[in-house]
């Protein structure tokens, strides 16, 4: 098991690329759903203004 972790000797890189690409997809999604959030306040927004001048 110790062989397959050491991966040849190429374990620094190997298991510091999948680490990076970990820390980059957290980071997309966490953006992603910021965004999302961001988006729907706004939609909100635009909707109670487009209701009050519907009304008026």
């Amino acid at each position: 098991m110790a062989d397959f972790f050491a991966m040849g000797g190429y374990a620094a890189y190997v298991w510091g690329a999948y680490g990076l690409a970990l820390v980059v997809l957290t980071g997309l999604v966490v953006a992603t759903l910021a965004r999302r959030r961001s988006s729907q306040r706004s939609l909100e927004a635009l909707e109670q203004l487009r209701g009050r001048r519907g009304r008026a």
